[in-house]
């Protein structure tokens, strides 16, 4: 999938490439389909918004803190939650740890296990595809 027809947006930070969804069916398709389960998975926690995904194809065990915070903005900055005047939780886990009950509607994921990180949805200021 190339050019504005892709369900997602595609921001490079720092030689990590972030990926944000562009809609619930883009979610699905982001998470399910063009994630590899070695990546990493952020959303704002409690919001409707978008899936974001932080590559992965150097199998690290974390992601760096830089990248995961930057990342945790985008998924804040593309959610209900923007324009918060305070922190906004944001979960992340691999890929891997997601699933999809069938009874979910789209965009609707189920976590495994997963970690927190509280940043401002402010815009991170990087140039998205």
């Amino acid at each position: 999938m190339t050019g504005k027809g892709r369900p997602y947006r595609t921001y490079p930070i720092d030689g990590f490439e972030v990926l944000v969804g562009k809609g619930a069916a883009a979610n699905d398709i982001l998470s399910f389909q063009v994630a590899d389960p070695a990546d990493f998975w952020l959303h704002a926690a409690g919001y409707a918004g978008s899936h974001v995904l932080i590559r992965n194809p150097d199998l690290l065990d974390l992601p760096p803190a830089g990248i995961l915070e930057l990342a945790a903005r985008l998924a804040a900055w593309h959610s209900k939650a923007r324009g918060s005047r305070g922190k906004v939780e944001v979960h992340w886990c691999r890929a891997g740890d997601l699933r999809k009950p069938g009874r979910f509607p789209a965009g609707k994921v189920e976590l495994k296990r997963w970690e927190t990180i509280r940043v401002y949805a402010l815009s991170p200021s990087v140039e998205g595809t």
